[in-house]
């Protein structure tokens, strides 16, 4: 077996330090997990952890991006094979169901959240994040409304910023009761869809 590069074995130590703590996050929360406690659980020095991330807040950006990654390619998934607007909508809505106020999810971003808003920095790489994803749910709002031939009531953009905004008070509200039904979400996407008018924003 080939040695690995130290580019490579500096890749890998970064992977695994990510992977350990994205679950840590997930199980014990933002503030319960130390840099110290994702060494030792990855298997690795303090020092290590330093060598790749600046601070526990920049970590736990990289586990944030991990699970937003994983979830996109969930959603993918999902949408693969779908035939038409409801066979779309149907699988998004699947997906939904499985993802949308997972607990353990939905607290982090919160708590991660609620914690860097005395830190510029962190807030702005937040806000880049943010508009990353209502970004890409404009571009697909805009690839499917011409696919479709479906006038968005709003722009794009504004649209994606409604739905985004709706998936993450629905989020929370389904952390606290999973009872809440997620079928809003994909509703309002068909009124919308049902929509004839346009607006610039």
């Amino acid at each position: 077996m080939a040695r690995l590069t130290r580019a490579e074995s500096q890749a890998r130590t970064r992977e695994q330090l990510v992977a350990t703590a994205k679950d840590l996050f997930l199980r014990d929360g933002y503030s319960a997990t130390s840099l110290e406690k994702v060494a030792d659980e990855a298997g690795y020095s303090k020092g290590a952890v330093y060598s790749n991330f600046r601070s526990k807040d920049e970590l736990c950006l990289a586990a944030l991006d991990r699970i937003h990654q994983e979830q996109a390619e969930l959603m993918a998934e999902s949408l693969v094979g779908a035939e038409g607007m409801d066979g779309l909508l149907t699988a998004f809505q699947a997906w939904a169901e499985r993802s949308i106020g997972d607990e353990a999810w939905t607290a982090l971003e919160v708590e991660f959240a609620t914690n860097a808003r005395h830190d510029p920095e962190i807030r702005r790489e937040l806000a880049v994040r943010d508009k990353a994803i209502r970004d890409s749910i404009a571009g697909l709002l805009t690839s499917y409304s011409d696919r479709f031939d479906i006038v968005l009531p709003m722009s794009a953009d504004d649209t994606a910023t409604a739905l985004l905004s709706l998936g993450i008070g629905l989020g929370v509200q389904r952390a606290i009761d999973p009872g809440i039904p997620v079928n809003v979400l994909p509703d309002v996407i068909r009124i919308f869809a049902g929509a004839r008018s346009y607006v610039t924003s």
